[in-house]
């Protein structure tokens, strides 16, 4: 959860993938993720697998030969209807008895005997890392043979896979950079569903660049479960880092280098990256940032509470007292930098004191938005195992309130610091509300519309910004910028 729980776009929960039909590709595969960005993105990945086997998506569950659900543990809603899905699925397979069905993900690995054995719902479990054995496994299916592969690789394991993009706005693409996560958080399960932390080599993440940028697109977000601990020493753990050579310490890429070489290589190219931990967040990547124009000057910088002993019980590797400071050091170095949190509140023994804590945090930093959850137990946790969840309800709802409701007031004041300014905005899309209007976002991550007038998708436009409410800014297109 730590790091991507708040990517989890409910707009896309659930949808079915779509790629380009080959002509000669005969067998029907229906894929649908829920969950983070990455989990969309790993599903593009396997989708890019299966097409070399032959597979062809479809949108139609009751024609397809395989059915995959790419699952997510992060929250209990995702499993319920995951389970939902997979009872639906089971549904069509009395009628379609050749279509097999799989589960991908975090939740595979983590409920995997329930599916296979238990249950017996699913013919194929395939956890996170072992997308590329999808072939074999389906070899073994197809013989009558259950298949479970939920073995976490110690290497990056998609680094020559080039995913494919098809279901994007066609601007903006996703590009995994690390995989796993050592932060041992008491409340997540990430590490136990992806395994320990491992980066991908330079080399494959600036080539996956180039083809994006070969095939139009303007921005990349460099992705990871925790990016800014993104260390490339020669391949493996980076827990094993220390019992490398000398020559492989001494030649290391760290988040920094690999963020300045993105820059410089692609000048013309927008870069974010999801999603960081404040212990891993070195003044180098702030540097960085601001010696670039073309990376975007905001971080998602989740801090989950502000109480040093929720921090404490969350075993989250820094105080309330060292975010701070970092949030000083941030700003002092690029003042227009925006910052979003992610926050539980009512986790297990959490006081009145420790909620006004977080809140107070809140006030100092005002983040431009954030992602704010009630704690709920996900078993396999630490926290689950270990600790009483034993806020009562009604007082995390009215906490989770009183958080939402200060969000809101700080979001409000961050966008009406725009007002009057221009900003450089990439084109994302037409606006939901009025298809009169553009909408895409400014360095900040903050959305604008504007009109559309001869503007086209993917151009970067100076807008005005003459209004805003507390989550988009309301503008006019003066010009192209300079960076078409």
């Amino acid at each position: 959860m730590e790091s991507i729980e708040k990517v989890i776009d409910e707009k896309i929960q659930g949808k079915a993938l779509v790629t380009e039909n080959k002509p000669e590709n005969s067998k029907k595969l229906f894929i649908e993720s829920y969950g983070c960005q990455m989990n969309m993105n790993d599903s593009e990945i396997v989708a890019s697998i299966l097409d070399k086997e032959g597979y062809n998506t479809t949108q139609i569950l009751e024609e397809a030969d395989l059915v995959l659900v790419n699952t997510c543990s992060i929250r209990e809603k995702a499993e319920t209807t995951v389970r939902r899905r997979l009872q639906k699925y089971n549904a069509v397979k009395k009628v379609n008895p050749k279509m097999k069905v799989g589960v991908l993900g975090c939740m595979a690995e983590r409920l995997k005997e329930q599916f296979l054995e238990e249950e017996k719902i699913v013919d194929l479990v395939v956890g996170p890392d072992a997308y590329k054995d999808l072939p074999n496994l389906l070899e073994e299916v197809n013989e009558g043979r259950d298949a479970v592969n939920v073995i976490l690789s110690k290497e990056e394991t998609y680094g020559d896979i080039a995913p494919v993009r098809l279901n994007s706005n066609g601007v903006s693409a996703f590009v995994s950079i690390t995989r796993g996560c050592d932060n041992m958080c008491t409340f997540c399960v990430v590490p136990f569903t992806r395994g320990r932390e491992r980066s991908r080599d330079p080399k494959s993440i600036v080539e996956e660049i180039q083809s994006m940028v070969d095939q139009n697109f303007k921005e990349i977000t460099l992705l990871g479960q925790n990016v800014d601990s993104y260390l490339w020493y020669g391949g493996g753990l980076k827990k094993d880092f220390k019992k490398a050579s000398e020559i492989a310490q001494a030649t290391a890429v760290d988040f920094a280098q690999l963020l300045d070489m993105c820059a410089t290589e692609f000048p013309k190219t927008r870069f974010r990256f999801s999603t960081s931990n404040p212990q891993d967040m070195s003044l180098d990547v702030i540097y960085t940032m601001a010696k670039h124009k073309n990376i975007c000057k905001y971080i998602h910088l989740p801090v989950q509470s502000g109480s040093n002993a929720m921090l404490k019980a969350m075993n989250r590797q820094h105080t309330r007292e060292e975010y701070m400071e970092l949030v000083d050091n941030i700003f002092k170095i690029i003042p227009e930098m925006a910052l979003s949190q992610d926050m539980i509140v009512g986790f297990c023994g959490e006081t009145e004191q420790d909620h006004q804590d977080t809140l107070e945090l809140m006030e100092y930093v005002k983040y431009d938005f954030g992602f704010m959850f009630a704690y709920s137990e996900r078993p396999g946790t630490l926290a689950g195992k270990k600790m009483d969840d034993d806020v009562p309800a009604d007082v995390k709802k009215r906490r989770l309130t009183e958080v939402i409701d200060l969000q809101q007031k700080h979001a409000l004041y961050r966008t009406q610091q725009h007002l009057g300014k221009v900003e450089e905005v990439l084109i994302e899309g037409t606006s939901k509300k009025d298809p009169g209007q553009w909408k895409g976002r400014n360095t900040q991550n903050t959305v604008i519309v504007f009109p559309k007038e001869h503007y086209k998708l993917g151009d970067f436009v100076n807008v005005k910004v003459e209004d805003c409410t507390s989550a988009t800014l309301i503008g006019k297109a003066v010009g192209y910028s300079d960076n078409n």
